[in-house]
């Protein structure tokens, strides 16, 4: 048997160590689920929760079982309810029920509670109203159904980045359909498709940005790559994914 040598076992530690839970959970996947939602009802990162898992896709779908850190993972005891387990750990029951992604507050033992962590919000919208979700996901959906899914994520941040640069309108829905140069900045605006049903995949991918994910660290564009704009171009590329590239602006 090959022994490891201290100094490339102290490598392995360093690289690794972070990756390999003491004790861990099992999380069955709920409707409405995505992958950064459950990292982040679990004090955790889409990364950590990848390797975990040894599992490499952005997409995970009901009934799906995850292994997620205990440290904010709570498994449910005969006799346990939202309000004793809230009671218990200093939140109210309805955040429980909210941060779970729960309808009701029927709960089984067994089953995988995320109590949240300090300083977490009990709504993945951040206050955003029905109709500013539905614009975003109806976005997504035009600019990025083919796409892979953390293009789909980059897609709502490129909008949620320009919201709070002084450079566009503050709104979800000034943004979106801005007018300026005597032309939209967003296709789909123009040629009618952002009138589209959205899919459920864009509903998760758009609650996923506005929880804080955002794939581009700060992008402000986006185009095809086949799109023949020199100025587009020439800005500093934020990533690429799928077909689609992201850029920042020239002060980022």
């Amino acid at each position: 048997m090959k022994r490891i040598r201290p100094v490339a076992l102290l490598f392995l530690v360093l690289v690794l160590g972070w990756a390999a839970p003491a004790a861990a959970a099992v999380y069955e996947v709920r409707p409405g689920d995505s992958l950064y939602l459950i990292a982040k009802r679990f004090g955790s990162t889409v990364d950590v929760l990848r390797v975990w898992n040894d599992y490499w896709d952005y997409y995970v779908y009901p009934g799906q079982k995850l292994v997620v850190p205990d440290r904010y993972a709570y498994v449910v005891r005969s006799g346990d309810s939202l309000y004793k387990i809230g009671l218990r750990y200093g939140v109210d029951p309805w955040q429980l029920a909210a941060w779970n992604g729960l309808s009701g507050s029927e709960i089984y033992p067994g089953q995988v509670l995320a109590v949240p962590p300090p300083g977490s919000l009990p709504s993945p919208n951040r206050g955003v109203s029905d109709a500013d979700l539905d614009l975003l996901a109806r976005l997504i959906t035009a600019e990025a159904d083919g796409e892979p899914y953390v293009a789909k994520v980059a897609v709502a941040a490129v909008v949620l980045n320009r919201v709070r640069s002084a450079a566009f309108p503050n709104t979800i829905a000034g943004v979106i359909y801005d007018y300026r140069d005597g032309a939209f900045q967003f296709t789909p605006v123009m040629n009618g498709w952002i009138n589209v049903a959205p899919t459920p995949e864009a509903y998760r991918a758009a609650q996923d940005a506005l929880s804080g994910w955002d794939p581009t660290g700060g992008a402000l564009y986006y185009f095809s790559w086949w799109v023949d704009n020199p100025w587009l171009w020439s800005l500093p590329t934020a990533a690429v994914y799928g077909n689609l590239v992201f850029k920042y602006g020239y002060n980022a």
